[in-house]
C-alpha cells in the first residue's frame, strides 16, 4: 500500500493472542470514522489460518471497543470476496450479523469457477476464430508502457474521461516489487498492439485489473482471443478466474454489456458487501457463548 501512502491517514491494526499476530485490518482513518482501507479493493480481517469461530468474534469485540475508546463511531468493512480466500473463512459474516452491521453495498463481479466451469459461448469463439484468421498473437511482457500509452489511457479518456487507478509508474513499481504475481498480457496484428489485459494473480485466483483494445476490437475479434488463452490455458490451474466488477455509482449501476460479455466466458456472479458497523455494538457481543 505504500505507493499511495500520501493520499489516505493510515490506521491498519494488528490483532495478538498473547504473543501470536493472528488477524490483521488494513485500514485508513477519515473524520471519526475507520474504513477498510480506502486504497484496497478488497479489505476486511485479514486472519491466521489458525483462528476459529470463536476467536473472530472475540476480535469484533476487542476491535470495535478499541475503537470506540479512542472515539471513532463506525467502522466501514469491505468483505472480502470468498473466492480469495485459501480456506473456508466466512466467520465475519456471522460476527456482522450480531452486531447489527448494515449492508450499504453491493458490487457484483464476474467469476469463473474453475471446478465448475461452463463452456465458452459461441459468439465468443466466433471472435476467437477472427482473431485466428487475423494472425493476432498473444505475448506476455514486463513492459506496461506500451499498453498503458497507446490502448488504456486513450481508451479511458475518450470513453470515459477517466484515468486508471495506477498510474504508469505506480503498476511499474509494483510489478517491480511483486513480479510473479502482476502480470501484463498484449495482443498485436503484426507488431502493433490491438488489445492488452493486466492481471493480478493470488493463490487461488486470477483477477483482471484492466481490460482494453484498440477501435478495431470487434472486427479483430482481439479479447475474445486474448482472453480464452488466458481463461482455457494460462490461469487454469487456479480456482478462479476473476473478470471483476461491472458497477458504476457505487454498485448502484450495472453495465449489462460488459456483464454479459465476461458471462458468455463461463462467469457468473458472486458479491462484495460493505458494511457499516457502530463500534457502540461491541458491547452486543457480550453475552454470545453458552
Amino acid at each position: 500500500m505504500e505507493y499511495h501512502s500520501d493520499r489516505f491517514t493510515d490506521h491498519s491494526l494488528l490483532i495478538h493472542k498473547g504473543s501470536k499476530l493472528v488477524a490483521v485490518l488494513p485500514a485508513n482513518v477519515l473524520a471519526n470514522q475507520l474504513y477498510s482501507h480506502q486504497g484496497l479493493t478488497y479489505g476486511g480481517l485479514v486472519l491466521s489460518p489458525k483462528v476459529k469461530l470463536v476467536d473472530v468474534i472475540e476480535i469484533s469485540q476487542i476491535l470495535l471497543k478499541h475503537l470506540h475508546d479512542q472515539g471513532i463511531t463506525k467502522l466501514h468493512l469491505k468483505e472480502l470476496p470468498p473466492f480469495y480466500s485459501s480456506l473456508p473463512s466466512e466467520e465475519m459474516a456471522y460476527a456482522l450479523q450480531l452486531l447489527k452491521a448494515s449492508c450499504i453495498r453491493v458490487d457484483t463481479a464476474s467469476v469463473i469457477d474453475y471446478r465448475n466451469r461452463l463452456s465458452i459461448q459461441s459468439n465468443r469463439v466466433e471472435g476467437v476464430k477472427k482473431a485466428q484468421k487475423q494472425g493476432l498473437r498473444i505475448a506476455e511482457t514486463p513492459n506496461f508502457k506500451e499498453f498503458w500509452n497507446e490502448i488504456l489511457l486513450p481508451n479511458l479518456e475518450k470513453r470515459h474521461d477517466a484515468t486508471p487507478t495506477h498510474t504508469l509508474k505506480e503498476i511499474q513499481s509494483l510489478h517491480a516489487k511483486f513480479p510473479k504475481n502482476i502480470r501484463q498480457f498484449n495482443v498485436y496484428k503484426e507488431d502493433q498492439i490491438v488489445a492488452g489485459a493486466t492481471i493480478f494473480e493470488t493463490k487461488t485466483t486470477a483477477h483482471v485489473q484492466y481490460i482494453s483494445a484498440n477501435a478495431q476490437k470487434q472486427e479483430l475479434g482481439a479479447l475474445d482471443f486474448l482472453f480464452e488463452q488466458l481463461i482455457t490455458d494460462t490461469f487454469a490451474g487456479k480456482w478462479y478466474f476473476d473478470f471483476g466488477i461491472s458497477n458504476e455509482q457505487q454498485g448502484q449501476k450495472l453495465n449489462k454489456g460488459l456483464s454479459y460479455w465476461k458471462e458468455c466466458f463461463g462467469a457468473r456472479t458472486f458479491v462484495h458487501r460493505f458494511y457499516e458497523i457502530e463500534t457502540a455494538n461491541h458491547h452486543l457481543l457480550n453475552d454470545v457463548f453458552l
